[in-house]
């Protein structure tokens, strides 16, 4: 049986997996440029991340990887859909609204994904994003965007 995070029972190995989540979410919508220290709130020191860009392992890579990321972002907001919890890991899947500077001249660019989490003594330990990583960049790059938007058009 799957279970939601608000079904997690108290006093459980993983009762921290709510707060963990309800965490993650507030801070994702919060991040920026500006307030990257603020990862290891949630995330532990070992953090093993994955998305269809690039593997980094460790919290100073991440919050690297995340400086790279959102170095010419104007906004970033994520609506979060109801998480799948089973013991300690969880998928949560959301639909992330991006201003770039580089994308569409900073019109907002819609991407729907799923992240896979393992949480463990409190903090994510394990993240992995799903999403087209086409219709977040490829699509939305100037040429090629509308050549590959065209392509999608025809073969569907």
């Amino acid at each position: 049986m799957t279970s939601t995070a608000s079904s997690v029972e108290v006093g459980s190995r993983n009762a921290a997996v709510p707060m963990v989540l309800d965490r993650f979410c507030q801070l994702f919508n919060e991040l920026d440029k500006g307030n990257l220290q603020r990862l290891q709130e949630i995330y532990s020191e070992d953090i093993r991340f994955q998305d269809p860009f690039s593997r980094v392992e460790g919290l100073d890579a991440l919050t690297k990887y995340f400086a790279g990321a959102y170095s010419n972002v104007i906004s970033c907001r994520f609506r979060f859909g109801e998480p799948v919890v089973q013991q300690g890991h969880c998928t949560i899947p959301w639909v992330m609204e991006l201003r770039h500077k580089r994308l569409r001249k900073g019109e907002l660019v819609q991407v729907d994904g799923i992240s896979h989490l393992e949480i463990r003594d409190g903090r994510v330990c394990y993240h992995r994003d799903y999403f087209d990583a086409g219709q977040l960049l490829y699509e939305n790059l100037p040429v090629l965007g509308g050549l590959i938007r065209r392509i999608r058009e025809h073969a569907g």
